[in-house]
């Protein structure tokens, strides 16, 4: 497995550091196409910014309580025929084994990489 170069992550700090996180599905709150799945951490997007569905980049604030960009979450979607990338802030090893619960709980495909520090 090759390294992402530290760039990379040294892009994403920036991009958080200079946008503003818009949080629209507050942890606790239920999926707006199907209520029996509940948001575990406060999920929204990087306002001024545009992702690959043309909507903001999505994020998920854990709960460290920072903003720094820990990982990122590849994600599939094959009833949209969609492929996304969401930045997790913030998260500890918990939160993002609830993201990853979320996203497999909606049947849809999810691959995390950590940040190496």
């Amino acid at each position: 497995m090759t390294r992402n170069p530290p760039e990379f992550w040294t892009d994403l700090d920036v991009l958080v550091r200079s946008t503003q996180v818009v949080i629209d599905r507050p942890a606790g709150s239920a999926h707006p196409k199907d209520a029996r799945h509940v948001y575990p951490l406060d999920y929204g997007y990087l306002d001024g910014t545009r992702s690959s569905d043309g909507a903001g980049v999505d994020v998920w604030i854990g709960s460290l309580g920072t903003r720094d960009v820990v990982a990122i979450v590849c994600t599939i979607d094959l009833v949209k025929n969609e492929l996304e990338m969401k930045l997790l802030l913030g998260c500890s090893s918990a939160d993002i084994v609830a993201v990853q619960n979320f996203f497999r709980d909606l049947r849809m495909g999810c691959e995390v990489v950590k940040r190496q520090r």
